[in-house]
């Protein structure tokens, strides 16, 4: 049992406003495995309050002794990653193998890059007869999700930190305590105070006091497309600059050249990673008419391989993370078979063998009609939907057809045509091949799936502001009159 009785504001463990506090669930047992403070408007204010006393000063050290910051934080994280690991699998249900290399290895790699990246990061170019400067944009609010809560974290609080923003955090309540482990890191690391400061709560007050906060002078958020409308509508109230990362519906597209066997089981393991609980995950999967049965048959066999059951155990596949969550997908596998979807594999049932928790089976829909509701929303669960295509347009127009554009995949022996394939769609990100993710890329996306990017050098820039310094030009001589 993780009891945790106080949040970190102004360098400082402190004691919430209010009594309250929000108990952490195993979605794996459903038992209580830990406790947080239920923050206030009050605390709020507290951190923000902080978090602009020590702006002035943070924004004013050089780049070099922010790196040396974020490199402290780096090896601080890289020293607890296991614990890491152990307490988002037990948070968020994903494997423990899965959780310590990819839930606790990304913030590592994370605050390392932004170190580094410090190193040869331009603050000031001189354009003409101007200075042009970047500047930190302030202090900044960062909420976060529960999916790849730590990851989420460091991609916004590291490149903040970089740039000289100081920071109020708010992580999701389903799954906080893995940023409790970053603030005693930070804390260790000696990073001065009211630069970086934890409030957790509840979303709808603790999120929207950040958003809403007169002091807070920009907003990054990570979460879904309703919530991040909201966070947008409360920051236009300051004018202040809001970032955010949304939900997708990702379509992989296997042109007719492909290795149909390798593009079918890489996609299912995309969109089966983190029980489906990825934003970028592949859930669409568009094939050729002439080649659908194979890949239907081939879908299936990969969705039935992924075993069910306890995170530390040998199971693929986790559970969701929340009863909602659970509900829902279940919902949306309803809906897929009522509106004529042919349920090869999976549905809503309880897996065999799982007596508790939120476990759901790993689900493949055949003959999926793109407009259908399987088709067009976000599931966030382990569910495919198959979409045979009749040729390129049509594949692209079936990809590009939602209010979506986050990522997406091309399949095709030919990866110039890929790429051309790939350059016709809509959408932030595009896997060639099963290309693998780059943490040095910028990482977003089009459309109702949001705006700005995390990640890579365009990742620094969102917490950065420009300013032009315009200097008088010298005063030159007249040029001699040439005598006649």
């Amino acid at each position: 049992m993780q009891n945790r009785d106080q949040l970190y504001v102004d360098g400082r463990w402190t004691a919430a406003a209010g009594a309250s506090t929000i108990a952490v669930v195993s979605p794996s047992t459903e038992e209580i495995i830990g406790r947080v403070p239920e923050g206030t408007p009050a605390d709020v204010d507290a951190a923000a309050a902080a978090a602009r006393a020590a702006f002035e000063r943070w924004a004013a050290t050089a780049p070099a002794e922010r790196a040396a910051f974020l490199s402290k934080i780096h090896e601080g994280l890289k020293a607890r990653a296991d614990e890491i690991g152990r307490t988002i699998a037990a948070e968020v249900g994903m494997p423990l193998k899965l959780a310590t290399r990819i839930q606790a290895g990304s913030p590592i790699y994370t605050f390392a890059m932004y170190a580094k990246m410090l190193g040869g990061f331009a603050f000031e170019e001189r354009v003409g007869n101007s200075i042009v400067l970047r500047e930190p944009a302030g202090v900044v609010g960062a909420i976060t999700p529960w999916n790849y809560p730590l990851h989420q974290i460091a991609a916004k609080v590291a490149p903040a930190l970089a740039a000289g923003c100081t920071v109020v955090l708010k992580p999701s309540e389903i799954a906080p305590l893995n940023a409790f482990i970053l603030a005693e890191v930070v804390h260790a690391a000696g990073l001065p105070k009211g630069v970086f400061n934890l409030v957790t709560g509840y979303g709808p007050v603790v999120g929207e006091a950040i958003a809403r906060h007169p002091e807070v002078d920009m907003v990054s958020f990570t979460g879904s497309v309703r919530a991040g409308k909201r966070v947008a509508e409360l920051g236009a109230q300051h004018v202040k600059r809001v970032t955010l990362e949304l939900g997708g519906k990702s379509a992989a597209i296997v042109l007719e050249d492909a290795d149909l066997a390798q593009a079918v089981k890489s996609t299912v393991n995309a969109c089966f990673l983190n029980t489906g609980q990825t934003c970028s995950a592949h859930t669409r999967l568009l094939v050729p008419e002439s080649r659908y049965e194979e890949a239907a048959r081939l879908a299936v066999e990969a969705a039935r391989s992924f075993t069910v059951g306890d995170p530390f155990g040998d199971a693929r596949l986790g559970p969701l993370t929340s009863k909602a969550q659970l509900e829902r997908v279940r919902g949306y596998i309803a809906k897929g078979v009522a509106e004529g979807a042919q349920l090869l594999t999976g549905g809503a049932e309880r897996p065999e063998g799982v007596a508790r928790g939120w476990f759901v089976r790993p689900t493949v829909f055949g003959r999926v009609d793109p407009r259908s509701t399987i088709a067009q929303e976000e599931i966030f669960g382990p569910v495919l939907a198959i979409i045979a295509y009749r040729d390129e347009d049509d594949a692209v127009r079936i990809a590009n057809d939602t209010i979506y554009g986050l990522a997406g995949g091309v399949w095709s022996k030919d990866e110039e045509r890929a790429k051309r394939v790939a350059r016709r769609l809509r959408t932030g990100q595009v896997d060639i091949n099963g290309g693998a993710f780059n943490m040095q890329a910028p990482f977003g996306g089009y459309k109702q799936s949001g705006r700005g990017r995390e990640l890579g050098r365009p990742g620094l820039e969102e917490y950065l502001e420009y300013k032009s310094l315009q200097l008088k030009a010298e005063a030159r001589p007249e040029p001699p009159v040439p005598s006649r």
